[in-house]
C-alpha cells in the first residue's frame, strides 16, 4: 500500500503523523483539494482551515493552507475549533472548508475532514477520489498570483446559531450538567455555547491537550464515559455530556450515571423536533434501534432509514428535506444546520425536554428504550463477502436487504452484519425483546461467522 492509499479513508483522511501524515503530503493535499474545487466549483475564491488540539495541527493546518494557496485560492484561517463549527462556517459562509482533527483517534493521529461550500459532503464518492488522484501525481504548476492567508473568528456566531435551536430560551430550568470533554475540543466550544444560558456548568478535562492525559476522547467506549457517570452522581447532577475529541458527537448521561445509546437520543430528538414540525421526514441509519422508525411514526413523522456514515445521512438529507437524521454512533444531522451533524445542538433538544418536564432522564428516556441490542461486534475474519455469503444462506427464509451489509429481519429480532471500510473485519450489530435474547442470538451468528 503506498503512504497515500494508507491515509485516504472513505469518508476522510487520516493517519499517524509524521510517519503517514507530514507536511509534505498536506501540502500537495491543499493543492489537490484547490484543483478539485477548480473543476467542481470554479467560483471558488477561498477555503476555510481549523484545526483541534493535536500539537500536529499547527504545522499540517501551514503546509495544507500553502498548497491551497499555491493554486491561487484564498485561505481563511479559523484556528482552533470543533469540526461542526468548521461546518457551520462553511454553511453560513457559504465557503467550502478543512478541519484538521483525527476525531476519537489517539494522540500520535491526525486527518482531515473536507466539505464544500454550504458544508455539502465530500466522501470517496463525491471528490476524495480526485483529491487523492491529483495528490498522489504531478501536482498542477502554480499560480501566477497566490492566495492570501487570513484569520477569522466564527466562535461567538458559532455559539448563537446552536442556541438558536432551543425552542424558549427564557423557559429553560437551571439544571446541573457535568460535560467531560476529555481534553478536546469541547472544552473550546462548550463554554462558549453555556455562557448565556442558565444552567450550572461544570466541565470534566476542559483543557486542550492533544496527548489526551486522563482518558481517550473516545465516548463511544463505555470505560470513557466512567468519570463523567461518577461525577454527575457524585453532584447531584440533571445530565451528563460526553464529547469526543472533535467535539461533534455526543453521548448523554442520565442524572443516576447511566448512559443513553445514541439510538435513544436520536429517539428522544426526533420526537422533540416532530412536536415542533409535524409531519416532519426523519432519517435513521440502519442500525439504529427498530424503537426509532417506531417512534416517528407514532409521532405522526415519515421516518427514512439509511447507510451508515455522514456522507449517505447528508445525501438523503438533501434529496428528501428531512429536518433531522441520526445515527447510533452519536452522530446527529439538522437540516437548519446546512444538514451537518453537531453534539451540540443535539444536547440543546434534550435540555429543551428536560426544562419542559417534571420527570428526571431516568424517566424520560424510558418510553424511548423498547429494546436490547449488542452494541457493535467487531471480528477479523479472512473474507468478508464469504462470510456475509454464508450467513444469509442460513437466513434465507426471512427478510434480508443490502443497503448496508446484509441486514435480515427475523421478526422478534434482527441484525446488521457489515464490513469495515479500511479493515477486514465484520461489525455485527443485533437487537432483540431482552438482554437474554441477545446473547443467544449473538452467539448464533458468530458461530455462523467463525465456522469453517
Amino acid at each position: 500500500m503506498s503512504a497515500i492509499d494508507a491515509v485516504f479513508k472513505a469518508y476522510d483522511v487520516r493517519g499517524t503523523v509524521p510517519d503517514q501524515l507530514d507536511a509534505e503530503l498536506c501540502r500537495a493535499i491543499g493543492a489537490a483539494f484547490a484543483t478539485f474545487l477548480h473543476e467542481s466549483e470554479p467560483a471558488t475564491t477561498r477555503v476555510l482551515v481549523a484545526r483541534d488540539m493535536r500539537p500536529t495541527g499547527v504545522e499540517l493546518v501551514g503546509a495544507f493552507a500553502e498548497g491551497v494557496r499555491s493554486q491561487g485560492v484564498d485561505v481563511v484561517d479559523l484556528g482552533l475549533g470543533s469540526t461542526d463549527l468548521l461546518y457551520y462556517a462553511a454553511g453560513a459562509l457559504d465557503a467550502p472548508g478543512a478541519m484538521f482533527t483525527a476525531s476519537h483517534n489517539p494522540a500520535q493521529y491526525n486527518g482531515i475532514k473536507f466539505c464544500l461550500s454550504g458544508a455539502r459532503p465530500v466522501g470517496e464518492e463525491t471528490g476524495l477520489r480526485r483529491i487523492k488522484e491529483v495528490a498522489s501525481g504531478e501536482l498542477p504548476a502554480p499560480a501566477a498570483v497566490p492566495g492570501t492567508l487570513t484569520s477569522r473568528d466564527v466562535l461567538a456566531d458559532f455559539a448563537t446559531h446552536v442556541r438558536s435551536f432551543l425552542t424558549d430560551p427564557g423557559a429553560l430550568r437551571p439544571l446541573k450538567v457535568v460535560a467531560d470533554t476529555a481534553n478536546g475540543m469541547g472544552g473550546l466550544v462548550v463554554p462558549a455555547v453555556f455562557e448565556a444560558l442558565p444552567f450550572d456548568l461544570e466541565i470534566l478535562y476542559g483543557e486542550l491537550d492533544g496527548t489526551f492525559p486522563n482518558h481517550p476522547a473516545d465516548p463511544i467506549q463505555p470505560e470513557n464515559q466512567a468519570d463523567l457517570r461518577a461525577r454527575v452522581v457524585e453532584t447531584g447532577a440533571d445530565l451528563g455530556l460526553a464529547f469526543d475529541g472533535d467535539a461533534d458527537r455526543v453521548f448523554l448521561v442520565d442524572e443516576l450515571g447511566v448512559g443513553l445509546s445514541g439510538s435513544t437520543t436520536t429517539a428522544m430528538v426526533a420526537s422533540a423536533i416532530l412536536e415542533r414540525e409535524p409531519g416532519a421526514t426523519i432519517l435513521y441509519n440502519l442500525i439504529c434501534s427498530k424503537a426509532v422508525p417506531e417512534i416517528v411514526t407514532e409521532k405522526g413523522g415519515t421516518p427514512v432509514r439509511t447507510r451508515v456514515g455522514h456522507s449517505f445521512v447528508k445525501a438523503v438529507m438533501a434529496e428528501t428535506g428531512a429536518a433531522f437524521g441520526g445515527e447510533h454512533s452519536a452522530h446527529y444531522y439538522f437540516r437548519d444546520n446546512y444538514r451537518a451533524d453537531s453534539g451540540l445542538i443535539a444536547a440543546m433538544h434534550v435540555l429543551d425536554l428536560l426544562s419542559a418536564s417534571d420527570q428526571p432522564l431516568s424517566e424520560l428516556r424510558k418510553p424511548f428504550e423498547r429494546y436490547a441490542d449488542s452494541g457493535e461486534i467487531n471480528t477479523r475474519v479472512a473474507d468478508v463477502h464469504e462470510v456475509i455469503a454464508r450467513v444469509a444462506e442460513a437466513y434465507r427464509d426471512h427478510p434480508q436487504d443490502r443497503l448496508d451489509g446484509l441486514t435480515v429481519d427475523l421478526g422478534e429480532w434482527w441484525f446488521n452484519l457489515r464490513p469495515s471500510n479500511t479493515e477486514p473485519l465484520l461489525r455485527l450489530n443485533l437487537e432483540a425483546p431482552t438482554p437474554a435474547d441477545v446473547d443467544t442470538h449473538v452467539a448464533e451468528i458468530r458461530d455462523l461467522i467463525s465456522k469453517d
